[in-house]
């Protein structure tokens, strides 16, 4: 619906295209103030203006102009706010859309200069302000005065001319931005201060002045018409001063603002009791009279909606805080992470690292008689029954040549495998072809099923018997002088990944200690795994 005819609008244009001329998608947003009021036309608008972009990347738009006169508030201008797809800054700023450009294109006002990202199209200064900035120093009646030369010859007359502009069109061509009925009621100046009475007139010859009469008299007081009206409660809607207290009347308070037990009804109190849960006479009540239970008697805790001690960190009870008013992780569920890569999806128990994260992945080998540690962070309780390096480029051997354990971090050993030959790297059920012709993949030694509860683990591994060409392992960083996985805050050591010299084909040794003079850190860290299968 277009809008009421009367009130000047503008078109506004405007067309986008990316620099090679392909269209864009998106719209312009045109916001007014709030609400602009055209009483004239008993009409108020408000809300922005969505112009979409066509496929063109064109859009067009009717707008009231900013100066149309009439309108609350006047003087304001529009914001205008680009959304434009695939355009990293879209700009917001403000236009004026005056009456006397009735079709304007965007490009042509909307700012360019990225250091002034908002400002107003305004109109250019009018003839009277270019005298002003000329030297001229008058009013502006004085400037239109002084346009008028003298008197020509008279000359022949001319053909009647247009109609003139009437005070009202003067009064806005020389600044006033009011309405036609505002410019009206300016004309109109204050009350002025009422005069002196004048003096009486002369007696008019047909008859004297009559004496003054005598003062009139009110017609009627709330209904009731006498020269002499007096008032009683009823007339006003009021009680009578001799109503407290009385009969049909109202209640009196007394000094403490109460009614006093005189003016109380006899059934409110004050009589003897006539029972008391259907005892008479002097009532002495037990705890069954009124449903209480016996002294000594014992309460369950269901019997008063409470959880029975024994169901704090119970299957289907509630969970119980540690010392640091924290859950403890054994009561957590053992849930992978979302959306990530954990030990469990890819069907391990643990690792020491995720291997994927590996740095410069070169072939390195274990050295014989070498007994290498590496730390793992048990937080609940794990049932083991493997240990697993990952190898590559290992083809096999059929003898006993390695050994494997757990250390707690106290270093005391929990389980250790027994002297076993190895297969293949990459003989996992599952292995991809490339990883069995390239002997890449996990290596597991088999240990006895085993549970570890929440600490600090080392896993253990030694080449026993052999060459140092039998076995190849991936490491975190190639001839890393330190392992880079030593290092702690302050508190109890625990180094992840560090080794000892001369493991003999036997038995594992019972206990270990990575602060004993023989232990050293200056070797690539193997990647090691725990799973139960």
């Amino acid at each position: 619906m277009p809008l009421p005819e009367g009130i000047p609008t503008v078109q506004l244009t405007g067309r986008f295209l990316t620099p090679d001329g392909r269209p864009l998608t998106g719209q312009v947003v045109v916001r007014a103030p709030s609400l602009v009021t055209f009483g004239e036309f008993d009409v108020i608008l408000g809300g922005p203006v969505t112009a979409p972009l066509d496929s063109t990347g064109a859009f067009e738009v009717v707008l009231p102009a900013t100066d149309a006169p009439g309108m609350i508030p006047d003087d304001w201008s529009y914001q205008v706010a680009e959304q434009l797809a695939g355009v990293a800054t879209n700009r917001v700023y403000s236009i004026l859309l005056p009456a006397e450009a009735p079709e304007v294109d965007l490009a042509d006002i909307a700012p360019t200069d990225p250091s002034t990202p908002n400002y107003v199209a305004v109109r250019g200064d009018s003839a009277y302000e270019v005298a002003v900035e000329e030297g001229f120093n008058g009013t502006v009646t004085q400037w239109l005065a002084s346009l008028v030369g003298p008197q020509g010859v008279k000359g022949d007359t001319g053909a009647t001319g247009p109609e003139g502009n009437d005070a009202y069109e003067v009064a806005v061509a020389a600044g006033y931005s009011g309405t036609r009925a505002q410019w009206l009621a300016s004309l109109v100046g204050p009350q002025g201060v009422k005069g002196d009475q004048g003096a009486a007139g002369t007696p008019g010859t047909n008859g004297a002045d009559g004496a003054p009469g005598a003062p009139g008299v009110v017609q009627s007081v709330n209904g009731i018409s006498a020269a002499e009206v007096t008032l009683d409660a009823a007339a006003v809607g009021a009680v009578p001063a001799t109503a407290p207290g009385a009969a049909n009347g109202v209640a009196q308070l007394d000094a403490s603002g109460k009614v006093p037990a005189a003016q109380l009804p006899a059934s409110s109190g004050g009589g003897a009791v006539a029972s008391v849960n259907g005892y008479t006479g002097v009532v002495v009540l037990a705890a069954g009279d009124v449903g209480a239970a016996t002294a000594g008697h014992t309460h369950t805790a269901a019997q008063v909606g409470a959880l029975a001690t024994t169901a704090r960190a119970a299957a289907n009870g509630v969970a119980s805080l540690d010392a640091s008013a924290r859950v403890p992780i054994a009561q957590l569920p053992a849930a992978a992470g979302r959306n990530m890569w954990t030990p469990q999806a890819l069907g391990f128990e643990a690792w020491s690292c995720d291997p994927y994260t590996v740095a410069n992945p070169v072939a390195k080998y274990l050295k014989p008689n070498r007994l290498y540690f590496v730390g793992f962070n048990i937080t609940e309780s794990t049932t083991v029954d493997r240990i697993v390096m990952f190898a590559r480029g290992y083809g096999g051997v059929s003898t006993n040549r390695y050994r494997a354990g757990i250390y707690r971090e106290n270093g005391t050993k929990v389980v250790e495998s027994a002297a076993v030959a190895l297969t293949m790297a990459g003989q996992e059920s599952g292995s991809m072809p490339a990883m069995v012709s390239n002997h890449i993949g996990a290596v597991p030694l088999a240990v006895t099923q085993t549970v570890l509860t929440p600490g600090r683990y080392w896993a253990a591994w030694a080449l026993v018997v052999g060459g140092t060409a039998d076995f190849a392992f991936y490491h975190v960083q190639n001839e890393a002088p330190v392992a880079t996985a030593n290092f702690w805050m302050p508190g109890t050591p625990f180094a992840r990944a560090w080794y000892t010299e001369g493991q003999a084909n036997a038995a594992l040794p019972t206990t270990v200690s990575q602060s004993a003079a023989a232990v050293l850190a200056d070797h690539d860290i193997p990647i090691m795994a725990l799973a139960n299968v």
